[in-house]
């Protein structure tokens, strides 16, 4: 699908899209901050020459600018105190790092309601060979899982570290060749895990064997915010690099992430993510469109549809290729007050973690998480389906508070909830995307391909 160059916007032909977004708005029973559009749009018509990242002087932040835009400052605080249990040290001559924000955390201005905290940190490990590169990335990372492994504040979830070099069998579940390694938390602390080849040989698979190919590294963690009687979801998605004694830089999985949803923190990170960045291959906004036109495709079409996700990734795609009327007008969706189930789900899904989670995490943060998905309900959904999500919510707060065990009907209550909510989520974003001939025509013309 050929993609047209950024556009340049006068301050008239800005006010013009807004008045059209309105006017669309109008008839579609959404609101628009038409000042906040104005400014959005010829901001992002003004620089679209020069460098493409930059550094925010006040907070010490630095991204690409287009990303920088939507960046809320006013939160943070927060980010930092998160990043300080996610984000890896450096170490002198081995290992460098730059830790960002990525996703919706990223979008603060226009994303008031994101899911989870997710992290997005580069690191490079300075080694004399790739298999020296590996054992440093395979040790730092589970020292990281295991330094905020279990306790009141936080419990580790998830690691994702390593790639299969074969077919095998774990838990019931048949897992091919070239699928990423899922550790437990009881595995990272073993050092282990115990699979089955399709034969139905038992094999004890030590975490070393993640070197081979680390493939996708990920941490994820449950975290309890005590001060805002709430828990949430904080992951930290690794994109790691092996430098060479020659000083070649060589990702070692296979491919150096772009860096237009991400907001760095710490200034300090800005030599290795210059000295990165300049690394990218001149197609690489082309490439990374064409990756979120796939995710576009797959979300739009395959079942379970997701048009939540269509949406995110659709607003990514227009701001980066110059259609800054169809970004705008998707860029106002994400505050109406439905967008806000986008969050609800999410956090649902921490709940359920929680509550089976045999750990020490603050129990009336998880309490106080529900008492937040009440309110957010009450305020987005109307009619019969409040009433039936309000009471499913209530009943789920009940077991957790000790009030009246669900046993086994946790699992139903919860399932139902997040189903209905996805799909309120889901037709939401359908009937909005959808109306707008621009993006219903660049969507069917995915389709297409």
């Amino acid at each position: 699908m050929t993609e047209s160059a950024p556009n340049s916007l006068s301050p008239a032909a800005a006010q013009e899209e807004v008045q059209r977004i309105r006017e669309s708005a109008r008839l579609l029973g959404v609101d628009v901050d038409e000042s906040d559009v104005s400014q959005w749009l010829t901001a992002m018509a003004a620089g679209t020459t020069g460098q493409d990242w930059q550094v925010d002087t006040r907070t010490g932040v630095f991204g690409h600018r287009v990303t920088l835009l939507d960046f809320d400052a006013t939160s943070l605080a927060r980010y930092r105190q998160i990043a300080d249990i996610v984000q890896f040290p450096d170490i002198p001559n081995q290992v460098e790092t730059a830790i960002s924000l990525s996703g919706s955390a990223a979008q603060g201005k226009i994303q008031p309601y994101p899911g989870d905290y997710d992290f997005f940190e580069r690191i490079n490990i300075l080694a004399p060979t790739r298999e020296e590169a590996t054992r440093i990335l395979a040790q730092i990372i589970r020292d990281k899982a295991l330094e905020h492994f279990s306790g009141s504040q936080v419990q580790l979830v998830e690691v994702k570290f390593g790639t299969w070099q074969s077919d095998v069998v774990k838990e019931g579940e048949a897992i091919p060749k070239g699928k990423f390694m899922s550790w437990a938390p009881a595995e990272v602390q073993a050092g282990q895990m115990e699979v089955f080849t399709p034969g139905g040989e038992k094999q004890i698979v030590p975490w070393e064997y993640g070197c081979q190919e680390p493939g996708w590294c990920k941490l994820d963690w449950m975290i309890a915010l005590t001060d805002e009687g709430r828990v949430a979801n904080a992951s930290n998605m690794l994109d790691v690099t092996w430098q060479s004694p020659s000083g070649d830089i060589v990702p070692l999985d296979g491919f150096l992430d772009p860096y237009f949803q991400e907001v760095y923190l710490e200034s300090s990170s800005i030599p290795l993510f210059a000295k990165l960045a300049g690394r990218m291959p001149p197609q690489v906004v082309g490439e990374y469109v064409g990756q979120l036109q796939r995710e576009v495709r797959k979300y739009a079409l395959k079942d379970p549809r997701n048009f939540g996700k269509v949406a995110k990734r659709l607003y990514n795609i227009f701001r980066l290729i110059g259609h800054y009327q169809e970004a705008a007008w998707i860029r106002e969706l994400f505050d109406e007050p439905t967008s806000a189930l986008y969050q609800v789900a999410a956090l649902l899904e921490t709940v359920d973690d929680a509550a089976k989670s045999e750990t020490a995490i603050d129990r009336e943060a998880v309490i106080g998480q529900v008492d937040g998905l009440i309110r957010q309900v009450i305020e987005a959904v109307e009619g019969p389906k409040e009433g039936e999500l309000v009471m499913s919510l209530l009943r789920l707060r009940d077991d957790l508070s000790g009030r009246q065990a669900l046993g086994d009907q946790w699992d139903t209550l919860m399932a139902g909830a997040r189903h209905d909510v996805a799909a309120m989520v889901n037709d939401f974003f359908e009937e909005k995307l959808m109306a707008i001939p621009e993006v219903r025509a660049y969507i069917e013309e995915l389709e297409k391909e």
